[in-house]
């Protein structure tokens, strides 16, 4: 064989492993679109019927115009541990459709800075997922007692029930506030820099996990008042959750999202300044 024929042979062969690891690259990618869809497609439906469930379960009328939602109470013959578990269930499918369309970026920057062979790509990416989520089942797992004890005390004290608009509005003034604050932007900056800031992450199941809790908790930090806009106005509204989803998504992605974030903040303020008048009204 001249070198001129051997140089060739070895040109074809590089030229035919990079193909074939570009069509193995195409396939994950393929994989990896379709699995977030079918995920956000499932969670979305469990999401709708829960809700409809839910809103045929009717609210309670409550002091100072306002009603209760069924979600805070437990159900005939249920233990404390079984509602808390229906709850933290819900809480998490509804987490998964709210918040994927915001993720998936995460994930595929994850994708392209780890270390990784296409097998275990997949693998490390669900675990990814599942620390992220985990963050999300610690919220909910603290945010179910709180909920039930506030809504007893609101059942006992009349007085209070009747506070609980003006309570509302100023939630939402406080979330439209923190969107002009920096710590609202270091949160968002901490939801799309790179993963390890630019270097290849190792391809083991430790890293993956912590990456996972690490956009969990910036994540969770940087919609908390977003979050809380959805706990006061409706947790089970399909209204509100559509209109904090959006926001959530648009201020993580738009290229522009500190003006995002303040456009955000300005509908919260006029919405609040909206609810105050609303609530001083029906006193």
């Amino acid at each position: 064989m001249t070198h001129a024929t051997w140089v060739n042979s070895l040109e074809f062969r590089i030229c035919h492993c990079i193909d074939r690891g570009m069509g193995s690259g195409r396939t994950s990618h393929r994989a990896f679109a379709g699995v977030c869809a079918l995920v956000l497609a499932i969670s979305a439906a469990l999401t709708i019927a829960w809700c409809a469930s839910m809103s045929r379960m009717g609210e309670m009328a409550m002091p100072g115009g306002w009603t209760m939602s069924m979600v805070w109470m437990r159900m005939p013959r249920q233990r404390w541990a079984g509602a808390t578990a229906s709850f933290v269930g819900m809480w998490v499918v509804m987490m998964m459709a709210m918040m994927l369309p915001s993720l998936v970026p995460m994930l595929w920057r994850y994708r392209q800075a780890v270390f990784r062979t296409e097998t275990s790509l997949g693998p490390l990416t669900t675990l990814v997922g599942l620390g992220y989520f985990f963050v999300w089942t610690l919220f909910g797992l603290a945010l179910f007692p709180f909920g039930v004890a506030l809504a007893a005390f609101e059942m006992e004290l009349p007085a209070l029930a009747r506070a609980v608009p003006v309570a509302v509005a100023v939630v939402v003034l406080f979330a439209g506030v923190i969107q002009f604050t920096s710590w609202k932007a270091h949160h968002l900056a901490g939801c799309r820099e790179a993963p390890g800031r630019g270097r290849a992450l190792p391809s083991d199941p430790g890293t993956a996990w912590r990456q996972g809790i690490h956009f969990g908790l910036h994540c969770g930090l940087a919609c908390a008042n977003l979050t809380s806009v959805l706990l006061v106005l409706g947790v089970m509204d399909l209204r509100v959750m559509a209109a904090v989803t959006a926001a959530i998504t648009v201020e993580r992605l738009a290229p522009a999202r500190q003006h995002v974030a303040r456009a955000i903040g300005a509908v919260l303020i006029g919405l609040a300044l909206f609810l105050m008048v609303r609530a001083v009204g029906l006193r």
